[in-house]
C-alpha cells in the first residue's frame, strides 16, 4: 500500500498542488492523467522519492519493494542487456555481483567464504537463480531478440533501449510499479503484451499515459490532476470521461428530476459494468464499478477544444487515385514502391508501416512539399485538400513568431474581423489575453491546436494527417478523435493512438519498400487477424530499415 498524506509541491508563488490525501492499492492499476504542465510526472516523482514535497509525506507498507520506469536511456550504456534487467531489482543486484566478487577473488578469506555462504541463501530466497532466466524471458516478450541479451545496451537502436529499461522495471515483481509513458514509441504488439501483462499484475501499479486505449485496457482506477487538486476515481478512461459528460448535460438540464437523473446515471453504470465484464481485462474493473457509490461521481472542471472539420462542398465521384508511387533516398534505396490504390467516397485511410518516415514522405508528395517521386496520383477536380503535417515548423519561422495569435490566424482565414477570429481561437482554448501571445513563445500542444484552427479555417473535404496528437494532452486528443470520426469528407491520415486508428478508419494500407497490403477493415481486425498477421510477416520478411 502506499499511502498519501496532505501532500502540497509549491515552486516559489507557484503552488502545483495542495491537500493531497489518497490511498492507492494492491490490486489496482491507477491511470494518472491530467492537462500538459498539470503535474502528472512531478507527482510521480513525489511518490517514488525522487521529489521532496514541500508540506506532508508519502507512506509505504513496510517491505514493499518500489520499481520506477527510468526516463534515462542512456544510464545504463555501460552493462549487458541481461544485467540491466537484474538491475530493476537492486538489492538482488548487489547479492549477486557480491558473492560473485568473492568466488573470482583468488586471495579470498574464510571470512570472505562465510559472507559467500550468506548471500548464497539470501539469494535462493530472492530467487536468484531463476533471475537471468525470469529477465531474458521479459526481454523475448518484449520483442528483444535472444541474440542481443549478452549485448552492451549502448549497442541496442532507440526501441530497443525502452524495451530494456521496461524489462527492467517490470523484473522481480515489485510490489509498486511506478511507470511514465510507458507505451512511447513501443510497437502494437508490445504494447498489447503489456496491457495483457499489467491486466494480470496482482501488485499495485501507478501509471501516466496519454494513450487512451492502454489506460482502458489496464486501469481499475483514475487520478485526475486538475486545478492543483488531485482527486482519485473509480473506472477506466472511457468510463470517467462518459460519466463525468454525462454529469455535465444533467447539470446543465435544470428541468430533469433529481430522481430521473439518478435513475439514468445508474442505467448507465450498468450498462458500462456490462460491457467491461465481456473483456478479458475488464475483471477487476468490473468488480470496482459494482462497489461504486453514486455520490463519488463529480463532473470534470476540464475544458475540450473545439475540433469540427467542416466540408465547404460535396466530393464528385473521384476522389484520390496513385499508381506505383515510390520514393528514392539519397543512397538509392527505396523507402516504399509501387503504392497503388483509389480513394472512395467516405472512405477514412489509415495508413500504415514500421518507419515513420514512409508516411511522412508519402503524404509530403500527395500534399505537393515534395517533387521527387516516381508513379503519379491525382485529385479529383472537387476535392480541396488539407494537409496537417507531424512537423508545422515552417508556419512558425523567425517572421511567423512575432505574430501575435490573432493575427497569425487571420491570415489563414477569409473572414478578417476580430470577433470572428477571437471567438474561433475561444473555442479551442485561447481565451482572454492570450490572443495576444506571441506564437513564437506556444508549447507544441499549442501549436498543434493552432494548426487544427488553421485546417478547420479552410473548410476541406479531404484531410491529411500526420501523427496529429503529438504533443497534444488527453482532452485535445479526445476532442480530435471526435472531429475526425465526425468528419463527413475522405481522410488519409496515421496516428499511434489506438483508440483512433480504431474508430476513424474503416480501410488500413500499410505500405514498406517491399510491397502493401490493403484491406477494409477496422484497425481492431486487420491486427487481429491471422491471415492478414502472415501478410504482414511477408510484408516485412525482407524488409530492411532505411532512413534519409
Amino acid at each position: 500500500m502506499l499511502t498519501v498524506n496532505n501532500v502540497g509541491l509549491q515552486f516559489g508563488k507557484r503552488v502545483l498542488f495542495d491537500e493531497v490525501n489518497l490511498k492507492f492499492t494492491k490490486g489496482n492499476c491507477y491511470g494518472v492523467i491530467g492537462a500538459n504542465g498539470a503535474g502528472k510526472s512531478t507527482f510521480l516523482k513525489i511518490l517514488s522519492g525522487e521529489i521532496d514535497p514541500t508540506r506532508g509525506n508519502i507512506e509505504i507498507t513496510p517491505g514493499e519493494r518500489m520499481a520506477v520506469l527510468s526516463q534515462n536511456h542512456f544510464a545504463f550504456d555501460e552493462y549487458t542487456v541481461l544485467d540491466a534487467v537484474i538491475m530493476g531489482h537492486k538489492h538482488l543486484y548487489d547479492i549477486m555481483k557480491e558473492k560473485d566478487a568473492i568466488y573470482e577473488n583468488p586471495n579470498a578469506t574464510d571470512e570472505d567464504s562465510m559472507r559467500a555462504a550468506e548471500l548464497e541463501g539470501e539469494f535462493a530466497e530472492l530467487n536468484g537463480w531463476m533471475a537471468e532466466t525470469d529477465a531474458a524471458e521479459l526481454l523475448s516478450n518484449l520483442g528483444v531478440k535472444e541474440d542481443l541479451h549478452y549485448s552492451l545496451v549502448k549497442e541496442l537502436n532507440g526501441k530497443d533501449k525502452i524495451k530494456v529499461l521496461l524489462a527492467q522495471a517490470l523484473f522481480g515483481n515489485p510490489d509498486i510499479l511506478l511507470m511514465d509513458e510507458p507505451t512511447n514509441d513501443l510497437d502494437v504488439e508490445t504494447t498489447e503484451w503489456l496491457c495483457d501483462f499489467l491486466a494480470d499484475y496482482q501488485n499495485l501499479v501507478i501509471v501516466v499515459s496519454h494513450d487512451r486505449h492502454f489506460l482502458d485496457m489496464v486501469c481499475t482506477n483514475v487520478v485526475d490532476v486538475d486545478f492543483g487538486k488531485i482527486k482519485m476515481f473509480t473506472g477506466n478512461y472511457t468510463f470517467w470521461y462518459e460519466t463525468s459528460q454525462l454529469m455535465s448535460r444533467q447539470i446543465a438540464d435544470k428541468n430533469k428530476k433529481i430522481e430521473q437523473k439518478r435513475a439514468e446515471m445508474m442505467e448507465f453504470i450498468a450498462r458500462f459494468s456490462a460491457n467491461a465484464s465481456k473483456s478479458k481485462q475488464a475483471t477487476s474493473r468490473k468488480k470496482a464499478l459494482d462497489k461504486l457509490n453514486l455520490e463519488d461521481l463529480t463532473p470534470s472542471s476540464r475544458k475540450y477544444p473545439y475540433i469540427a472539420f467542416k466540408p465547404e462542398r460535396e466530393p464528385g465521384d473521384v476522389i484520390f487515385e496513385c499508381e506505383k508511387l515510390s520514393k528514392r533516398l539519397n543512397t538509392g534505396e527505396y523507402l516504399f514502391k509501387n503504392v497503388s490504390f483509389r480513394m472512395n467516397k467516405g472512405e477514412k485511410i489509415a495508413l500504415l508501416s514500421r518507419n515513420p518516415l514512409v508516411m511522412t514522405s508519402f503524404f509530403e508528395i500527395i500534399s505537393g512539399e515534395d517533387k521527387e517521386y516516381e508513379g503519379k496520383f491525382e485529385f479529383g477536380q472537387t476535392i480541396n485538400p488539407q494537409y496537417i503535417p507531424n512537423d508545422n515548423s515552417k508556419f512558425f519561422t523567425k517572421d511567423d513568431g512575432e505574430l501575435d495569435l490573432m493575427d497569425w490566424l487571420r491570415q489563414y482565414s477569409k473572414e478578417k474581423d476580430e470577433s470572428f477570429i477571437r471567438g474561433f481561437l475561444g473555442r479551442m482554448l485561447f481565451s482572454g489575453e492570450e490572443v495576444f501571445k506571441k506564437v513564437k513563445v506556444l508549447s507544441g500542444g499549442e501549436k498543434v491546436r493552432c494548426m487544427m484552427s488553421k485546417g478547420m479555417l479552410s473548410n476541406p473535404n479531404f484531410l491529411i494527417l500526420d501523427e496529429p496528437t503529438n504533443h497534444l494532452d488527453l482532452e485535445s486528443i479526445t476532442a480530435l478523435n471526435n472531429g475526425m470520426r465526425d468528419f463527413p469528407g475522405n481522410m488519409l491520415f496515421t496516428s499511434h493512438d489506438f483508440q483512433i486508428l480504431d474508430t476513424v478508419a474503416n480501410r488500413i494500407i500499410e505500405i514498406s519498400n517491399t510491397g502493401m497490403i490493403d484491406q477494409l477493415r477496422t484497425y481492431s481486425e486487420y491486427m487481429h487477424n491471422s491471415t492478414i498477421k502472415e501478410l504482414r510477416s511477408e510484408l516485412y520478411a525482407n524488409y530492411v530499415a532505411v532512413e534519409d
